[in-house]
């Protein structure tokens, strides 16, 4: 499990960096990718840096992104994780930053002796009073 905790982290700390190849080195060549932006799936294409670095242009610098309450479930050459992260940046053109919370699961195989995500799902929960507005200011309890 410490080797999925490693790819976990260090794609949290490669995004601190702005180092699109790095982090997209701990992905499946195709992959499945449900983001908080649109459209509902991204394609996932880990040999396509672009999209990536035209995401983190859309800030001032790279955005920190911190993992919480990592939880890793593995069988074989399969394993899940769960965890809520927060994502602080300042976007291009503003001056104060901003830090969302947001739901993680991962999809991982081992392939070739390597474990690589092979799905990634980010979520924000909405209200459920009628006006569905992101629920932007939860944090963990």
């Amino acid at each position: 499990m410490d080797e999925i905790r490693d790819v976990i982290l260090n794609k949290a700390a490669l995004l601190q960096k702005g180092d699109a190849e790095a982090i997209l080195a701990h992905y499946a060549p195709a992959f499945v990718e449900y983001s908080l932006a649109p459209p509902l799936r991204q394609p996932g294409d880990s040999r396509d840096p672009a999209p990536l670095r035209a995401w983190m242009a859309t800030f001032e610098a790279p955005p920190r992104r911190e993992v919480t309450q990592l939880e890793i479930t593995t069988d074989g050459d399969v394993a899940f994780a769960t965890s809520l992260d927060a994502m602080t940046a300042i976007p291009r053109g503003a001056t104060e930053p901003f830090t969302l919370w947001f739901r993680v699961t991962h999809g991982l195989r081992r392939i070739d002796g390597r474990w690589l995500v092979t799905h990634e799902h980010e979520s924000v929960p909405f209200e459920m009073d009628g006006s569905f507005r992101a629920s932007i200011g939860l944090t963990p309890t």
